[in-house]
């Protein structure tokens, strides 16, 4: 988004809005390679204080918090893009976006990392026989052993 934004840098200098709470690095990396750039962070804005004030800047940076309408779309006058935080646009009316010549880009890759980390947790979880443990330890049972698994619905037949 950055590389973007700066290849559509005009003579005044950007301002970018950011309505929902990212990570300070994307704050810090913004900072470090758009140092003209003015970057406010405005988190709970109410769809009303984002209609007034949107008109004054040239890119949005969302999450899931935030909905672009179509309404706030239409009184962002000077707005170039909106970046979304994330992996889907669903908060984002990207038709809209496209009627008044509004770039929306996301982040699909961005939890990928996450993604794949709970997938290995996940398994070592079934691997140690977690989630049988913590059925049998909530009905009252403390089972020091692995003979829950009588009972499990691993070995249902």
């Amino acid at each position: 988004m950055a590389l973007l934004l700066k290849r559509n840098r005009r003579a005044a200098a950007m301002r970018i809005l950011v309505t929902d709470s990212i990570a300070q690095e994307g704050i810090d990396f913004l900072r470090t390679h758009l140092p003209d750039a003015q970057i406010d962070v405005r988190l709970d804005l109410t769809a009303a204080q984002l209609q007034a004030v949107i008109g004054h800047y040239t890119a949005l940076i969302v999450r899931s918090e935030t909905r672009v309408t179509s309404g706030i779309l239409a009184a962002a006058t000077h707005l170039k893009i909106v970046g979304r935080a994330g992996v889907g646009l669903d908060n984002i009316d990207t038709k809209a976006a496209k009627r008044y010549g509004i770039t929306v880009v996301n982040s699909p890759w961005g939890n990928t990392i996450a993604a794949a980390e709970h997938t290995i947790a996940l398994l070592l979880s079934l691997a140690r026989y977690i989630p049988a443990a913590n059925s049998s330890t909530r009905a009252g049972r403390w089972e020091k052993s692995h003979s829950f698994l009588q009972d499990s619905v691993l070995y249902a037949a």
